[in-house]
């Protein structure tokens, strides 16, 4: 389930559900209500690149994942996972939550 938020009079973010309710992602802020709605809409073809996933561990030894453009800039980050195979289901399902979006939101 995809949410859409307004975070200020320029500022706007979404997130990425499962099925159950668990937010597999946030973004990071974007200026404009287009910038994120071209983001989102090229969600579906990011998630074909294995590089745009990037698999990292914080202090506290927890694991993460960040989604990044075909430029390399950060959209968004997962929540903490206690183990690297929780980490990996993440991404599956966040790339599950993703192919199951609309081609287009509902503007």
């Amino acid at each position: 389930m995809l949410k859409i938020k307004k975070e200020s009079d320029t500022s706007y973010t979404f997130s990425l559900q499962s099925e159950s309710g668990q937010t597999l992602l946030n973004s990071i802020p974007f200026n404009s209500r287009e910038e994120i709605d071209k983001t989102i809409a090229n969600l579906k073809v990011l998630i074909g690149q294995s590089s745009v996933f990037e698999r990292k561990t914080d202090y506290n030894g927890k694991f993460l994942f960040t989604l990044k453009n075909s430029e390399g800039k950060i959209l968004g980050k997962s929540m903490l996972y206690s183990s690297e195979a929780g980490m990996e289901n993440g991404i599956k399902n966040l790339k599950t939550s993703i192919s199951l979006l609309p081609d287009t939101i509902g503007l």
